[in-house]
C-alpha cells in the first residue's frame, strides 16, 4: 500500500506501507520524517481499510486519472465540433476522431481507483477497496473539516 500525504505548502510526502506487517511508524521515502499510523480503527473485519490510517478520518474513493486525460477531452471536443458543424468528410478526419475516442474509453477504463481522506487529505493508493466507499459527498466533507480551515 502507499500512501501520499500532503503538506501545508503544497508539498507531497510519500509512504510505503506493508499492510500485512502494520508498522505502527513508517519513514517517508525520502528518510526525512517518521508518521505514525493508527491500525486500531482503520480496518474492517475483511482486512481492507476503513477509516485513515494517518488521522483516522473518513474515506471517499476517486479515481485517479492521468494528466493526459484534460488534453485528451479537449481534443474530443474540438473533433465533435468539427463533426457537427460538416467538416469531418475527409476520411483521415474520421481516423482521428475514431482514435481519439479510443483514447478516452482506455483511459477511463484503466484509471485506478484510491482512498482519499476527508480530513487529512492523505491518498491511500494499491490496495483493495471495500464497496461500501462512496465517492466524495459535500455533506460529509463539511463534517469532517480540518479544524484550521472551520
Amino acid at each position: 500500500m502507499r500512501i501520499v500525504l500532503r503538506e501545508s505548502d503544497g508539498s507531497r510526502t510519500t509512504l510505503d506501507v506493508d499492510p500485512v506487517r502494520r508498522p505502527p511508524r513508517v519513514r517517508d521515502l525520502e528518510d526525512t520524517r517518521n508518521v505514525f499510523l493508527d491500525w486500531d480503527q482503520a480496518l474492517d473485519d475483511d482486512g481492507q481499510l476503513r477509516r485513515c490510517l494517518v488521522c483516522g478520518g473518513p474515506l471517499y474513493r476517486r479515481k485517479a486519472l492521468p494528466q493526459l486525460t484534460g488534453f485528451v477531452v479537449v481534443l474530443a471536443f474540438a473533433l465533435a465540433l468539427v463533426g457537427i458543424l460538416g467538416f469531418a468528410d475527409n476520411i483521415a478526419l474520421l481516423i482521428g476522431m475514431s482514435f481519439v475516442l479510443l483514447v478516452d474509453i482506455g483511459i477511463l477504463l484503466f484509471a485506478r481507483t484510491h482512498l482519499d481522506c476527508y480530513r487529512c487529505g492523505a491518498s491511500h493508493r494499491r490496495l483493495p477497496i471495500a464497496r461500501y466507499h462512496r465517492p466524495w459527498d459535500r455533506a460529509t466533507a463539511n463534517r469532517n473539516r480540518p479544524v484550521d480551515e472551520a
